[in-house]
């Protein structure tokens, strides 16, 4: 699978994997932190290691992480995001079976959960260093076809200057960069 293309994420079991708050949360520190093992993770997220063992052996199954062979031992299993794409789309409801629906919206709702705890960190985030805490708000006029190809030149600014951690030079940063954009007129 290209990195250069979007993947569509409609596989409703994968989704169903991603739409949990603790899975997300050590996706998270996997990708930002590296590797780790259950252990490591429950300390952090304050879970008992067979909650996490079974959570990371979950995410694994789908392919969003992958153990460490040349790290484990024992009973120790080290574990790390895999290769995923960077562009990873969202089906659209009419994309998904009905009875799929209700996973659609609660990985949008978990989403924008932890997008509300980031807006509420921006402005100590921003005072505290406004070099690496930047925000925008906008309001503009644009019709389907603009609004299309604006999303996709964002989508293309991402991939330009992100890297993948194994990739980033020295002196840059794990950034969480959100984009979201809905119509003014339905207020």
């Amino acid at each position: 699978m290209k990195d250069e293309e979007p993947f569509l994420l409609d596989d409703p079991a994968r989704l169903r994997a991603l739409a949990h708050p603790m899975r997300r949360l050590i996706l998270r520190h996997l990708n930002v932190h590296g590797p780790a093992t259950s252990t490591t993770i429950g300390e952090l997220l304050d879970a008992k290691t067979g909650t996490t063992s079974y959570h990371l052996r979950q995410l694994e199954k789908y392919g969003f992480i992958e153990e460490i062979p040349e790290r484990s031992g024992g009973r120790e299993r080290w574990w790390r995001r895999a290769e995923v794409p960077r562009d990873m789309r969202l089906p659209t409801p009419d994309q998904v079976a009905p009875e799929d629906r209700a996973v659609l919206a609660e990985f949008h709702r978990i989403g924008m959960d932890e997008d509300r705890v980031l807006f509420d960190r921006f402005p100590e985030a921003y005072r505290r260093d406004p070099q690496w805490a930047k925000g925008s708000r906008g309001l503009g006029w644009l019709t389907q076809a603009e609004f299309d190809e604006f999303f996709e030149a964002y989508m293309a600014l991402l991939k330009k200057y992100s890297h993948r951690p194994e990739d980033a030079p020295p002196g840059s940063r794990p950034m969480y960069l959100r984009f979201f954009a809905l119509p003014a007129d339905e207020d």
